[in-house]
């Protein structure tokens, strides 16, 4: 046959599982970015409510790592919404609990009395980790981190809970040696997504303290304000989105952060390599136009189709891609 011979590759539906995890900073200063995150949260729940995703939503805070070792003597409870302030009651939002928006709302409003010793990646594995959650992240589905706060993450399994001298010092930098790395954080969200590098389940996004002018604009109501370096090279290396605390709205960076996750729970693996000036994508009987803004891209480094804006298709959609393969075999 001539290498040209056309393949048919298609889906009887498509993902539509999403499970995402806030992680919060609930220590001093934060209050007024969490309400910042709670006006605006519509514009993060407008793709997965339109296209009908099976969704599911848990709020933690930076300080979980402590519940997790039963510190303050707190009882045995889930780690999701588990914070200094009282939640909703439902620790887990998804299209069925009622009044989503305040619901979710309220479980995010953790308060400003944390620990100042955040530690997100540390608590997001405490939360993963804790029975009480088990079964949050579904096989097939893809998982979605979003961290929210005006300091790096300082996750260290050796030290004690604000052991460091407070200002700056080697033991309260994101260079220091002991802290656990980020490319271990990511190995771990790798095992348990069953992701590679190639091919990754899952991504973590952050709104945080992006350069040092916005370090200078928010210490202002912060004793300490540190540029969020580790969550930024975690969202770079995993896709994700970043946003400034230092925003007037987080509405732009919560709708980003949105289409970013829609898009990659909608990617479309092929099994053999194209010609990419063949493919053709057929969404529902309807054939949808190459574009990186409304309709697809072809990313040749994992091999598969990516959906964009209005491209994106609605859950449980049915796709085929047409295409002439590289070679016959």
């Amino acid at each position: 046959l001539p290498s040209s011979k056309s393949v048919s590759q298609a889906s009887a539906v498509t993902n539509n599982k999403v499970d995402v995890l806030w992680v919060v900073d609930n220590s001093g200063s934060m209050g007024p970015l969490q309400q910042n995150l709670t006006n605006n949260f519509a514009s993060f729940m407008t793709s997965f409510q339109s296209k009908g995703f099976d969704y599911k939503m848990a709020v933690t805070t930076t300080e979980s790592y402590l519940f997790a070792a039963n510190f303050r003597n707190r009882p045995s409870m889930s780690l999701f919404s588990q914070g200094l302030s009282p939640f909703s009651g439902f620790s887990i939002v998804t299209p069925l609990t009622s009044n989503v928006l305040s619901t979710f709302e309220y479980n995010t409003t953790q308060g400003s009395s944390g620990s100042g010793d955040e530690r997100a990646f540390q608590s997001m594995a405490a939360a993963f980790g804790d029975p009480n959650n088990a079964g949050f992240v579904r096989s097939g589905g893809f998982l979605a981190v979003v961290i929210l706060s005006d300091e790096d993450d300082f996750t260290d399994y050796t030290r004690e809970e604000m052991s460091w001298t407070m200002g700056g010092t080697p033991d309260h930098d994101y260079r220091n040696p002991s802290l656990i790395s980020v490319n271990s954080t990511i190995a771990a969200l790798d095992q348990m997504t069953s992701s590679t590098a190639a091919s990754r389940h899952y991504n973590v996004s952050a709104i945080t303290v992006l350069d040092e002018a916005c370090k200078a604009q928010h210490i202002a109501a912060s004793a300490v304000t540190i540029v969020g370096q580790r969550y930024m090279d975690i969202a770079n290396a995993t896709k994700g989105v970043l946003g400034s605390v230092c925003d007037a709205s987080y509405a732009s960076s919560l709708q980003f952060i949105q289409q970013r996750i829609v898009e990659l729970t909608t990617t479309f693996a092929l099994t053999r390599l194209p010609i990419p000036s063949t493919i053709d994508v057929i969404v529902n009987g309807g054939r949808v136009a190459p574009s990186s803004i409304n309709g697809w891209t072809y990313d040749s480094v994992a091999n598969s189709i990516n959906f964009h804006g209005t491209g994106v298709p609605p859950a449980s959609s049915s796709i085929q891609v047409n295409f002439d393969p590289v070679t016959i075999l």
